[in-house]
């Protein structure tokens, strides 16, 4: 058997002689290989991303929206709070009014809020400090609503007049101090309510203004993620009993007047979206690798052609036919080698400006380098199979003969 050593000497020599033939069998694994990394680096970036818009969302939150007006009062309010594996809650109530700063109007969401709610939306501040129990005409006003609704932009401790709709007919205006400025959550992708673009007030404040009670819906906080699903779903019987919900009933979800979703329920979609997406690039991805294993095959195939009287004449100087296929076989490895580093470095360096360009998360494992780095050795190897052995069948006389 001819030395490892000296196979790939002569495996390089044949690769050099051949440039453009080289140049061409590489650039196919090179673009097989490179789609197949930054094709699943991407689908693990998504998959990051939608994991963190949904962390960001809140924390290990329950949400309870009324599909209905006058359903939740401070009564429905304790039954949530008093629930066992529940921390924190907030109640939350929703209406569109005009906001008016520096003598620009603009119409905003406001939000009424209670003074956990920082805690359980996962709300941070950019500046300035949440409600409190005790706050009255005070508001915290979402980053875009600061810096990006009003000719200038919205600073703490300044004043804002909103104006609300009673009735069908009727407004009512209030001024509120600027209490604090949400950061921005750079949330884009799932939110029950985007704070970004809305003002929070107490909810008690809002309430007397708009002459109600009730509240639209209600934000609580798990315990323990393990444990966020059985928490939802105590959550959800006691809220139905006192609804007047029967248990037959109870089955139905449409016979309910409220929406109840968790964080682990999101997650889940989430990671089902991921998955399928993934699984799409990566489809795409297989098959430029197969394009490209199909063309190292052709290319070796063309090769074995060309070669045909080297092929002789290494046969009637000793070397076996185990010898040509180990040649042959050294060779196409050596291709899927060098296809591997340079498709690898072209997956990761594209797969990175693409991440960033979406403001995505830059995930690269390293096992994905090394499974696309050892899958071109594998595609070069079994391309390289059959030409290989249909070179070492080749009979030393018929080989010498060709033209």
């Amino acid at each position: 058997m001819i030395p490892l050593f000296s196979a790939g000497k002569i495996a390089l020599g044949s690769i050099k002689s051949a440039k453009l033939r080289s140049t061409l069998t590489i650039l196919g694994i090179v673009i097989g290989v490179a789609a197949v990394i930054a094709n699943v680096s991407l689908g693990a970036s998504f998959n990051q991303h939608f994991t963190n818009e949904v962390t960001n969302l809140g924390s290990n939150f329950i949400y309870i929206q009324g599909m209905e007006p006058k359903i939740f009062y401070d009564n429905e309010m304790k039954i949530v709070e008093n629930t066992p594996g529940v921390s924190g809650v907030s109640p939350l109530k929703a209406q569109t009014a005009e906001v008016t700063y520096m003598s620009q109007t603009k119409n905003v969401m406001i939000s009424g809020v209670g003074a956990d709610y920082d805690e359980v939306a996962n709300t941070k501040l950019q500046k300035g400090t949440f409600i409190n129990d005790n706050d009255g005409y005070v508001a915290i006003v979402g980053y875009d609503v600061a810096n990006e609704n009003f000719d200038r932009n919205i600073s703490v401790r300044n004043s804002i007049n909103i104006t609300f709709r009673v009735g069908e007919n009727e407004t009512v205006s209030k001024t509120f101090r600027v209490k604090g400025i949400i950061q921005n959550p750079k949330n884009t992708f799932v939110q029950a309510y985007n704070d970004n673009t809305a003002v929070l007030i107490p909810i008690n404040v809002m309430n007397e203004i708009l002459g109600e009670k009730d509240y639209g819906g209600v934000f609580a906080m798990a315990d323990d993620p393990a444990t966020i699903e059985n928490t939802s779903d105590e959550v959800d019987k006691r809220l139905s009993r006192d609804l007047g919900i029967s248990e037959r009933e109870f089955e139905d979800k449409d016979s309910r007047p409220y929406m109840l979703i968790n964080q682990a329920d999101i997650l889940k979609q989430t990671d089902m979206m991921a998955a399928a997406l993934s699984s799409f690039l990566t489809s795409v991805a297989l098959i430029s690798l197969l394009v490209g294993s199909i063309g190292i095959m052709n290319i070796m195939l063309v090769s074995v052609t060309e070669r045909t009287k080297e092929i002789g004449l290494l046969k009637s100087l000793g070397f076996t036919g185990f010898d040509i296929l180990f040649l042959f076989m050294i060779e196409s490895i050596l291709l899927g080698v060098f296809g591997g580093v340079l498709g690898s470095t072209v997956g990761i360096a594209g797969a990175y400006g693409v991440e960033n360009f979406l403001n995505l998360p830059v995930v690269f494992p390293f096992s994905l380098i090394t499974a696309g780095f050892l899958v071109a050795v594998i595609v070069g190897f079994v391309s390289g199979v059959y030409p290989a052995r249909k070179a070492a069948k080749m009979k030393p006389v018929d080989s010498l003969r060709h033209e």
